[in-house]
């Protein structure tokens, strides 16, 4: 059985892109699903100067909305998972951040004010 190794290069203009090595001289069958669906477009080139194949992965913007949208990168014929990726979008997390945010500057005020009373204490 062969061992696939697939790796991330970058997410550019909706296009996620990687590396795959291990798979041999023939095109591997990717499969990339989102909720169970397969996603179209996905494109696999042979890279002789990587020693491998470049994956490009168009993502459809219809799938982009609210929340957290992941998308599974597999092995058609194993079934076996090579990579994933997910993209976050919307207002809910802005509001968790904004939340993070307030936590954070709680810490601080606290920090600052046991700073200062250490400083107070030892002069």
């Amino acid at each position: 059985m062969t061992t696939y190794t697939l790796t991330k290069t970058r997410l550019y203009a909706g296009i996620w892109e990687g590396v795959l090595t291990g798979a041999g001289t023939d095109a591997p069958q990717l499969r990339v699903t989102h909720l169970g669906e397969a996603i179209d477009g996905v494109e696999v080139k042979e890279a002789k100067e990587l020693k491998g194949w470049l994956v490009h992965v168009p993502i459809p913007a219809n799938l982009m909305s609210d929340g957290v949208q992941t998308f599974i990168i597999s092995d058609e014929k194993t079934g076996m998972t090579l990579n994933s990726f997910a993209l976050l979008f919307g207002e809910v997390l802005a509001e968790d951040i904004r939340a993070e945010m307030g936590l954070l500057r709680e810490e601080l005020d606290l920090l600052k004010s046991a700073f200062r009373r250490h400083c107070v204490e030892t002069s």
